[in-house]
């Protein structure tokens, strides 16, 4: 599978490479998660959190997706670890659907491999993206 381009704001990549960081400091216990999501980082262009695209996942992005494979629309939030709430559909950016999310834009269909065989989700529309609607801080 040829992996399309994503893309990470400044912002975004200190805080996540800060989170990387830390969290290998203090725990080995989640380091195929914080590899995945280096990995992601790695590739991701980076751009100014004023220049992103309205259709690009960021943190803290909320977003309708399509499950491809069960035919279902779900609502995800792509979180820090320490807001994800599965009840309230904040997803952490160390989950896998959390990472593999991050970077892609509307249209774009994301697999990635799940105990049960490869997951499919289509972007289907950003409800909120922080640096969409000015707030850079996020």
């Amino acid at each position: 599978m040829v992996q399309k381009e994503i893309y990470i704001t400044e912002y975004d990549m200190r805080r996540l490479r800060n989170l990387i960081q830390v969290a290998r400091e203090f725990s080995h216990e989640h380091e195929k998660y914080l590899s995945d999501l280096e990995k992601e980082l790695d590739r991701g262009k980076v751009v100014n959190s004023r220049d992103i695209p309205p259709n690009v996942i960021t943190m803290n992005t909320e977003v309708c997706l399509k499950d491809l494979n069960e035919n279902k629309e779900i609502i995800y939030k792509v979180v820090f670890p320490d807001e994800a709430n599965a009840t309230q559909g904040k997803v952490s950016v160390l989950a896998p659907i959390g990472t593999a999310l991050l970077g892609y834009k509307v249209g774009d269909v994301i697999e990635w491999q799940v105990p049960a065989g490869t997951a499919r989700l289509k972007v289907k529309k950003i409800l909120y993206q922080p640096e969409g609607k000015g707030d850079y801080h996020l």
